[in-house]
């Protein structure tokens, strides 16, 4: 279960996200508007049915001609987390479990939902908007629209409620959701990213118009499996087993399909000019937030 005590530690982290995006996206955050509060941007000549108030007599005192004043309305970045809910992504020790306490929980869910708390808790610690949304054929928001700290604890209830399971169709699910996205936007897609890797790269393609990072989360037995011998593997998406002998050669082709599957989403993120960070969940989760968060 994940415990809420984990976001006191954020504080040590800088919460500001305007760092975290380059000139072009900040310069996307704004509109041009008319209201309160808002930044003046520029003058233009007066039109017949122009909102008078909005007049700059003290130009017109210098030039003899009528001008209005234009602002632009500042937006809050929107930090968008997608987290990956598929069966997969139900593997390695829970907190609050016997081999947890023993060498910490590696569930690579809930390591990755904590990073993607840790997102919305310093976006709202900014007064930043946030959306949260799991993700599997379809993606699925679980936020109430509600970008405060109140609401990233009702986030952890209900991500300790869910349990992962069924496929993901990372195509479907993230383009469907890059068409819910209105303006540029720091987007974090956290996954094993077990799955075909042309599909994952059409996906991440339609995300690529915003400042995207992949959390890569790869629990540490995958990447050096324990087990030695005949064994049965699981495969948890499609409620498959077989029986296998577990040999040196085996783990030798394993490693290698595993490596090259790792540099396959690497290569697909750096051709869309994406942030991939490869997540080891037995890794202390604080380093490995601030290898997310930091660029």
């Amino acid at each position: 279960m994940i415990d809420p005590g984990f976001l006191d530690e954020l504080a040590r982290f800088d919460a500001s996200l305007q760092r975290r995006v380059n000139a072009e996206l900040q310069g996307e955050q704004r509109s041009t508007e008319v209201g309160e509060g808002l930044t003046f941007s520029d003058h233009r000549r007066y039109s017949p049915g122009d909102d008078t108030r909005l007049l700059d007599w003290r130009v017109y005192a210098r030039t003899d001609e009528l001008y209005i004043k234009q602002f632009e309305a500042e937006r809050n970045l929107t930090v968008h987390v997608l987290l990956d809910a598929s069966a997969s992504m139900d593997y390695g020790a829970r907190g609050g479990t016997e081999d947890a306490e023993e060498r910490g929980p590696t569930h690579k869910f809930e390591y990755g939902a904590k990073l993607g708390l840790g997102f919305a808790a310093l976006a709202a610690d900014e007064h930043n908007d946030f959306r949260f949304s799991l993700f599997r054929d379809t993606h699925e928001r679980i936020d109430r629209n509600r970008s405060t700290q109140g609401e990233v604890l009702a986030l952890i209830d209900r991500l300790n409620e869910t349990e992962p399971d069924g496929e993901t169709d990372f195509q479907r699910a993230l383009e469907d959701y890059a068409t819910t996205i209105d303006s540029k936007s720091l987007v974090l897609v956290v996954s094993d990213f077990l799955g075909d890797p042309d599909a994952i790269e059409a996906g991440l393609a339609a995300l690529s118009r915003n400042d995207v990072t992949l959390g890569h989360v790869v629990e540490p037995t995958e990447r050096d499996p324990d087990v030695r011998g005949e064994a049965i593997v699981t495969d948890p998406e499609r409620d498959a087993r077989f029986r296998t002998y577990f040999g040196s050669r085996l783990v030798d082709r394993y490693n290698d399909r595993l490596t090259d599957h790792i540099g396959a989403i690497e290569a697909a993120a750096e051709r869309l000019a994406l942030r991939h960070e490869l997540v080891d969940t037995g890794q202390d989760f604080f380093d490995s937030f601030g290898q997310v968060w930091v660029e």
